[in-house]
This record gives structure tokens, C-alpha cells and sequence, in this order.
């Protein structure tokens, strides 16, 4: 039996929320190891400008990144052990945050196509 899409049962928000903090680990100035292995410092958290931000090559519109600023989605993302919340200006993603599937990162990080 296939494995369980979003088993966590996390809402729209905290799947974009997690999907974009998932991006920022990857890049340079935005992710750093944190203390303990396999967890990642998420911090210098972008802000849009006028309808959208860019993530390294991709653009996210506002309106997917809004759980950015949501101190209760941290609060859920933290209460099911993804997150080490340091609400508002950083997070600490765990080996279990790295690795969730949300499925939204094809959806919310456009890339161009060449």
C-alpha cells in the first residue's frame, strides 16, 4: 500500500508554509546547520514586493506565502515536530520537516522553463 499523502494532516497553510521553508534551507544566506544534525536554520525570511518574492530561481506569489507571517501555522508545524519555531524571524526545521513531502513545491515555487 502506498504511503499516506500528508499524513501529518497539515492544512493548505501549513503545507505552503513548510514547502517554502523547505526552499530556504536549500539556499545560500537563508540556510545554515543548526546545533544538532540533520536540522537546519531557516533565517532572513524574504518579503514580498508587491504580489510576489524570489526564492533563489523561482518566484512565490504573496498570496502562497502568507503562513510566513502566521505565528499559529509555525505554532502547528512546530507541534508536529517539523519545526523549532523562533517565530518571527527564524525557524529550525527538523530532519522530519526536511523530508515531509508537501506535493505544493511544483505548485508554489514557478520556475521558468528553458
Amino acid at each position: 500500500m502506498p504511503a499516506k499523502r500528508n499524513p501529518l494532516n497539515l492544512n493548505p497553510l501549513q503545507l505552503k508554509t513548510l514547502t517554502l521553508l523547505q526552499a530556504l534551507a536549500r539556499l545560500d544566506g537563508h540556510g545554515s546547520p543548526a546545533g544538532e544534525p540533520g536540522h537546519i536554520v531557516v533565517a532572513d525570511l524574504p518579503r514580498p514586493h508587491g504580489d510576489h518574492f524570489h526564492l533563489g530561481d523561482a518566484v512565490v506569489q504573496a498570496r502562497d506565502a502568507t503562513g510566513l507571517g502566521n505565528e499559529a501555522a509555525w505554532a502547528a508545524l512546530q507541534r508536529k515536530g517539523l519545526i523549532r519555531s523562533l517565530f518571527p524571524g527564524a525557524a529550525i526545521l527538523t530532519p522530519a520537516g526536511l523530508a515531509y513531502d508537501t506535493g505544493l513545491a511544483d505548485r508554489i515555487l514557478h520556475r521558468g522553463h528553458a
